[in-house]
């Protein structure tokens, strides 16, 4: 038994000696162990997590329909019982209980209809932009982040920055228009996208040239993982537009896949963890984040679990990084 604090309740400053242990491994399976939140009319909180478990839109390798559950599961590592993470490099603690996370569960996928399971997709970012939430969302492959951007009509601009591998910059192939490989055309082709920083693009791809013509012409700012790297992380933050906000899109193989193997499309030559998050520290200090997708994650091509697990840390150290910004003074 605990001992008794000072106003004669169970001192619970860490929350390690009151209530139920509650471990990693134990309870349901939310992100971070957050409450869920099924009612979407009453979300209440700073950040609220969607899943978006559809990979129809892919064009090899499905398996990102699991990526939600994947990285929930690997978030629960990352499930604080005490108050925040103290980060000692930075001498900060993030997510403290003043910021309030919840998990809105997934939106419904009609299995062989893209357009039914984006309209719900967008429907959940919706609702919590109404809740006047961050909506942070957990795909899927990277064709969710076309409902996602149009959930964005008839709000304030903003500027799109991508973490990625490939262009994803098709317009029409096949008749298709809203698969995996066409998200940042449809997303620059809105009014409310005032422009894209497109970073870790690279090698072979599977765009042809005009499809980098027809990005940079419209507007998309391009570099490679090598040309990042000779920039630096502040140096890739000051390509964007200065006090724009922003809504990122990580599509996993942006990174090597020494490191991030369970994807559908691995790319070698991708980046490390700290390249990515330092950039994204920089972006969250500098520019308000007003949405979030992670994508292509798929658990069945990485039986140790590190992809998962690097896109849980990544989005919680990012969710740090966002509140502790809207925080300072």
């Amino acid at each position: 038994m605990a001992a008794p604090d000072t106003d004669g309740g169970i001192d619970v400053a860490h929350g390690y000696d009151g209530g139920r242990l509650n471990l990693p491994f134990t309870g349901i399976c939310t992100f971070a162990k957050k409450p869920f939140v099924e009612d979407w009319t009453r979300i209440e909180a700073d950040a609220a997590i969607l899943g978006a478990p559809f990979d129809a839109g892919t064009q090899w390798r499905a398996g990102a329909r699991f990526g939600p559950r994947g990285v929930r599961e690997a978030s629960t590592l990352f499930s604080f019982g005490h108050a925040g993470a103290y980060d000692h490099e930075d001498d900060v603690t993030y997510l403290g209980p003043e910021v309030r996370i919840v998990d809105m569960g997934d939106a419904d996928i009609v299995h062989t209809d893209t357009v039914a399971s984006h309209g719900n997709i967008r429907a959940g970012v919706e609702a919590a932009l109404s809740a006047g939430t961050l909506p942070v969302v957990i795909g899927g492959d990277h064709s969710i982040n076309i409902p996602c951007i149009e959930a964005f009509e008839g709000h304030a601009p903003f500027h799109l920055l991508q973490i990625d591998a490939h262009l994803d910059f098709v317009d029409e192939r096949h008749g298709v228009t809203r698969g995996h490989g066409n998200p940042m055309r449809r997303a620059a082709e809105k009014p409310w996208v005032s422009g894209l920083t497109q970073v870790g693009i690279r090698n072979v791809s599977s765009i042809a040239k005009d499809g980098y013509d027809a990005a940079r012409a419209m507007g998309s700012d391009i570099l490679s993982v090598r040309q990042a790297r000779v920039l630096g992380a502040a140096g890739v933050a000051e390509r964007l537009p200065a006090d724009a906000p922003v809504y990122i899109s990580i599509d996993i193989d942006g990174f090597c896949p020494s490191i991030a193997p369970g994807t559908g499309t691995p790319s070698h030559g991708g980046f490390l963890y700290y390249e990515v998050l330092e950039i994204l520290q920089i972006v969250a200090r500098e520019h308000r984040i007003v949405g979030i997708d992670l994508v292509e994650v798929a658990p069945d091509y990485d039986p140790t679990g590190s992809t998962s697990i690097l896109a849980a840390q990544l989005l919680m150290n990012l969710l740090g990084f966002v509140f502790h910004a809207r925080a300072a003074p």
